[in-house]
């Protein structure tokens, strides 16, 4: 009988080692596994060069063709497949980015966001955005209903093929929500809560009024000589003032928005090298990637066409053009918010005129990932939501109620921007200007006709009483509302001789002139630089305004350095940075010292300014307007007993310092573009190590606060409020548009059209949007 072979173990060592071997193996393979397979999932939420899509409700099939830079042209039948069509394009590249709108106005982004983001839902819920546009659809007619559904088909036709992979970020967050028509007009509601912030700045008045005397606190608001003051009335204590004020979202703390601003301009043919008007626009807002805009083409039957700029979540063209009209805005910055003092009887009523009544009151619950959710109760009075609320410990008696035109109810600014679309001539323009009641906007239209036009838009209210710079009494009516300017009323401009018209937030009508629009206005640097540049010569080309628009020539530091150059040279560093501002005429370059070493003066001469009437930047941060003042004599009270120019020299040497700290001893090579970089990041994965800083968009940029090519800049320098988009139209050609935005056309970060138009937006440079452009990808659309 044979033996059976005999089983040899393994030594110790060399079954140790191969175990070794083995865990060596898996943990290489493991992460090259998982790898692959983030890689794979990232892959399969990016769109295809070739796809095709069938959609319960066209007409007829729509061709989509791709530009090199996923520029979309769009061939439709009709206006309702354009509109279902734009719904697919929004949501193949800007879906999160819509679905971060959506959240935002209803108050939903803690679900998602965490703690974070309470204070900004906690304010929204207040305000209750998502019921006044709940609201506003129900009173909008059936064509333009129609057009919001059509849309709103188009979006959930992606979102139902694509589910959880319609986006990157829809991998761990799970399929969206299905869009619906009210998601539309939250658009509309945000931009006009975030476009008309004036509540704030007069609840900022009321807590300074009580430290500063009267001279000092219209000082850090210079007035236009505007009719009228508001009387004082028994306002909460500065602490409860405060934390209020601590408790809404702002700029840096939670508001997605700051103060916006705008550039616009118009020439009739007489100023045109081409023969046809001509029209530019760049709206200034927040930077983040993506940006608000999303360039598009769409090109109808019967020779019509739409292009230009489209915002995610809403079917109409923005600011464009079609085959006889083009448009873009401004913000007017007239006041349409208006802060009441409420005094309250008992626990659930306050004072009218006519006696007690019941305040109405609603409770919201904000679901906070990552922690139980919160209850909050919201009240409101006949003059609208009570912000005191969002205060921890809101007054006892009286609390604070706001009114916002924009909260009104049967906004129609939807039936607006579609008649916009729609219009063909200067007359059809003002029927559609009319029709958008929010937000307050400078509508700049040219026609093919050769008429040029500005339009104001949105409601502004009628006070029986006062400016609307302070809150007032709310229970005597003495101040109330008593309805809206006329649209007629409104300082609108139609064919003026000269053949041009501007806006860059500039006032829109001489002091004391009626109709009275408020009290605040910026100031007018860049309007006088768009003035100055266009008498350079008699008659402009396209690309004349796109220079325009790239000019970063500061007006207000050519007013302020006769201050800053006129104490004695000081020694040192100072001094020598003080010498390179010798004959500088106030560009903002990129290889520039200057520009930097002129904002950090700036800043620190307005802060040092406050501090001597014991205002701290916590409480009022200086504005260029109050800059301005302290270069004219009515400001010498800021500047202590050595007077303004010896302040002036101590900001220069206490900002030099802090430059040779970042920078260097060597102030000739300090360069601006190495502290002002624009820096656009992704809204949420840019908390994530190292993912966010690969995934940002940067890049140094020219320009200022107070330039055409505007520069709004933190407290280091760098550029977060710009013009996410310029475009500049010419309505001799059909053809005649260009455009760029600050990042690309996708909204996803793995795109390679993610920040494809960075490069040229940063060097000020526009990219034509013609009919007919190289095709780099197709998407078929069929019923």
């Amino acid at each position: 009988m044979p033996l059976a072979p005999r089983r040899v173990r393994p030594s110790p060592a060399r079954s140790a080692w191969r175990w070794l071997r083995r865990a060596l193996v898996v943990l290489v393979a493991l992460p090259l596994l998982l790898a692959a397979g983030v890689a794979g999932l990232i892959w399969w939420t990016l769109p295809g060069e070739e796809e095709a899509l069938r959609i319960a409700g066209l007409s007829a099939p729509v061709e989509i063709a791709f530009d090199p830079k996923g520029i979309p042209r769009i061939r439709a039948s009709n206006e309702r497949d354009a509109a279902m069509a734009m719904g697919v394009l929004h949501a193949r590249d800007r879906l999160f980015q819509m679905e971060m709108t959506r959240r935002g106005g209803a108050g939903r982004l803690s679900e998602i966001a965490g703690p974070s983001t309470l204070r900004l839902d906690r304010f929204l819920r207040t305000l209750g955005l998502r019921q006044k546009a709940e609201g506003d659809l129900a009173a909008l007619p059936a064509e333009e209903r129609g057009m919001l559904e059509a849309y709103a088909a188009g979006v959930n036709a992606w979102i139902a093929a694509r589910g959880r992979f319609a986006a990157p970020e829809f991998v761990a967050l799970g399929a969206p929500e299905p869009w619906k028509p009210t998601d539309s007009l939250l658009w509309g509601k945000v931009m006009g809560l975030w476009l008309s912030g004036n509540w704030r700045l007069e609840t900022e008045r009321a807590r300074l009024s009580a430290t500063l005397p009267p001279e000092k606190l219209w000082q850090l608001w210079p007035s236009d000589d505007s009719p009228g003051r508001p009387d004082l009335a028994a306002l909460p204590s500065p602490e409860r003032l405060a934390a209020l004020l601590e408790a809404a979202p702002s700029w840096g703390r939670g508001a997605p928005l700051p103060e916006s601003a705008s550039n616009a301009w118009a020439l009739a043919p007489a100023r045109s090298s081409t023969g046809g008007a001509l029209l530019a626009s760049d709206p200034h807002l927040a930077l983040q990637a993506p940006v608000l805009w999303y360039l598009a083409r769409i090109e109808l039957p019967g020779g019509r066409f739409l292009a230009g700029a489209t915002a995610p979540g809403v079917p109409m063209v923005v600011i464009g053009r079609n085959e006889r009209l083009a448009w873009g805005f401004t913000t007017t910055h007239s006041d349409t918010q208006d802060v009441f003092v409420e005094r309250l009887s008992g626990t659930d009523a306050y004072e009218t005129p006519d006696g007690p009544r019941p305040l109405t009151t609603r409770e919201e619950r904000i679901a906070v990932r990552g922690r139980a959710e919160e209850v909050l109760r919201v009240r409101e009075t006949r003059h609208g939501p009570v912000l005191s609320d969002l205060d921890e410990q809101p007054p006892g008696n009286e609390v604070l109620a706001v009114s916002m035109a924009s909260l009104a109810p049967s906004d129609s600014q939807a039936a607006g921007l579609l008649a916009l679309n729609r219009a063909h001539s200067l007359e059809e323009a003002r029927t559609a200007a009319s029709l958008i009641s929010s937000p307050a906007q400078n509508l700049m239209v040219a026609d093919a006709a050769g008429g040029i036009a500005m339009y104001l838009t949105g409601r502004t209210p009628v006070r029986t009483a006062g400016d609307g710079a302070l809150p007032v009494a709310g229970w005597d009516g003495a101040h109330d509302w008593t309805g809206w300017v006329p649209f007629d009323a409104m300082p609108h401009v139609e064919r003026p001789a000269s053949g041009v018209l501007a806006n860059a937030n500039n006032r829109v009508q001489p002091p004391g002139a009626e109709p009275f629009l408020g009290r605040d206005w910026y100031g007018d640097w860049r309007f006088r630089r768009i003035g100055e540049l266009l008498r350079q010569r008699e008659r402009h080309a396209p690309g004349d305004l796109a220079a325009i628009q790239a000019d970063a020539v500061d007006l207000l530091a050519r007013e302020m350095l006769p201050l800053l150059l006129s104490p004695a040279r000081p020694a040192g560093v100072a001094g020598a940075a003080r010498d390179l501002l010798l004959g500088w005429d106030g560009t903002a370059g990129t290889a520039m010292p200057q520009p930097l070493i002129f904002n950090a003066w700036a800043r620190e001469f307005g802060r040092m300014a406050l501090a001597t009437a014991g205002v701290g930047e916590e409480a009022f941060s200086p504005t260029p307007e109050f800059l301005r003042t302290l270069a004219t004599p009515q400001g010498a009270g800021w500047c202590g007993a050595g007077g303004c120019a010896a302040l002036s020299m101590q900001a220069l040497e206490k900002a030099v310092a802090g430059l040779v700290a970042r920078f260097g001893p060597d102030p000739a090579a300090w360069r601006w573009g190495e502290a002002h970089r624009v820096r656009l990041d992704h809204p949420l994965l840019r908390f994530v190590p190292l993912l966010g800083t690969m995934l940002r968009i940067e890049a140094p940029t020219p320009g200022d606060g107070q330039t055409l090519n505007r520069g709004g800049m933190t407290g280091d320098f760098t550029h977060v409020h710009g013009p996410g988009l310029r475009i500049v139209m010419d309505l001799a050609s059909r053809d005649g548009v260009a455009a760029a935005v600050a990042t690309g056309q996708s909204g996803n970060p793995f795109s390679r059209h993610w920040r494809d138009m960075n490069a040229a937006w940063a060097a000020g440079r526009l990219e034509p949007i013609p009919a007919l452009a190289e095709t780099a990808a197709r998407l078929q659309l069929d019923p």
